[in-house]
């Protein structure tokens, strides 16, 4: 597979499309993740970013909550969003589109004015956050029956 590829802020209903295809493909056939806990009300207003192969193939999607959405989730601050459904389809992983997914939702952050960026990682993926500047914080928590952290990035 081709490593070339590009990541956009999912703006039309085709891209929105391929970003919750790869979140059924990622959460819920690979995790087993039921399919009405992995689709929300927060997906119509979220911001979603997209990686495509530049064949057009849809690899990876990542979305940003912010404003009231986002307040619950991110300690009850209304300047940092939180980044969630993070996913990379299986064969294009390793080619470093889940940091290129976290670099675009940082940077839709940034253009909404927030000043960090609050996420719920799995636990097994720490480390990669942590590589990417974020800090855990709190204690363990399971979600959708799977350990997770919260950890934070400041933009």
């Amino acid at each position: 597979m081709s490593a070339v590829f590009g990541v956009r802020e999912a703006l039309s209903p085709e891209d929105r499309e391929a970003c919750f295809e790869v979140r059924r493909e990622v959460f819920v056939e690979e995790q087993g993740v039921p399919q009405e806990l992995e689709y929300d009300a927060y997906d119509a207003t979220a911001a979603h970013v997209l990686a495509v192969r530049e064949d057009g193939l849809p690899l990876g999607t990542g979305r940003l909550l912010f404003g009231a959405d986002a307040v619950g989730k991110a300690g009850g601050d209304a300047s940092v969003g939180s980044l969630g459904r993070l996913a990379v389809a299986k064969a294009a992983r390793g080619l470093g589109v889940g940091a290129a997914l976290v670099r675009a939702v940082e940077d839709v952050a940034r253009e909404r004015g927030l000043t960090a960026v609050d996420l719920h990682a799995q636990t097994h993926a720490l480390g990669f956050y942590e590589r990417l500047g974020y800090e855990a914080y709190g204690p363990e928590f399971p979600d959708a029956g799977m350990p997770h952290r919260a950890m934070r990035r400041f933009l």
